[in-house]
């Protein structure tokens, strides 16, 4: 029997570019089968942008949940996401799992996961404020939270990484990858 895999929650405010560093991460790991990156479930339409996701009414996501078809799930800014049970037969086989998820479920996640490490994705706030003004999904007062809100949670812990993403993102997605292969 293999030994079981790791798995990496990425975490950050939003506008940081997580999603950035798991497509970039994704592409280059690509042709490793050590590696799995699900596709999570968010109750935002397909075309509204973002991340590739699988859209979900709130209604069909409540039966998926109540099936028990996610591991991981939570709710923010209005949203529903869930990431898919079947990282657990991944993480079985020995596969580490990469997946973006709200800073507010890591307790959740440890309490589950014995073999667990956190990506936490930083930016200085002028970087942050201009990568959502240049996405155009929010006013400036919701920049402007969600600014401030970037620093609500403390992401600490001896499973911890911190990769910053303020300028470079060559350097990040350097760091990035390296974090995932040394698992």
């Amino acid at each position: 029997m293999p030994e079981r895999g790791t798995l990496f929650l990425v975490v950050g405010p939003s506008g940081v570019g997580k999603d950035s560093l798991i497509d970039i991460a994704r592409a280059r790991l690509a042709d490793d089968t050590k590696f799995h990156f699900p596709t999570r479930a968010i109750t935002r339409p397909a075309e509204a942008g973002g991340e590739a996701h699988r859209a979900l009414t709130e209604g069909a996501f409540e039966a998926e949940s109540q099936d028990g078809a996610f591991a991981l799930e939570w709710r923010a800014h209005g949203l529903r996401y869930g990431v898919p049970a079947s990282i657990e037969e991944a993480l079985a086989a020995g596969r580490s799992v990469v997946v973006n998820v709200s800073r507010g479920i890591l307790d959740d996640a440890r309490s589950r996961y014995e073999k667990l490490r956190v990506l936490s994705i930083v930016t200085n706030a002028d970087a942050l404020t201009e990568r959502l003004r240049n996405r155009g999904r929010e006013t400036e007062e919701e920049i402007a939270g969600r600014v401030a809100r970037a620093t609500a949670y403390d992401v600490s812990g001896p499973d911890v990484l911190t990769i910053d993403n303020s300028t470079d993102l060559s350097a990040a997605e350097a760091a990035f990858v390296a974090a995932l292969k040394t698992s």
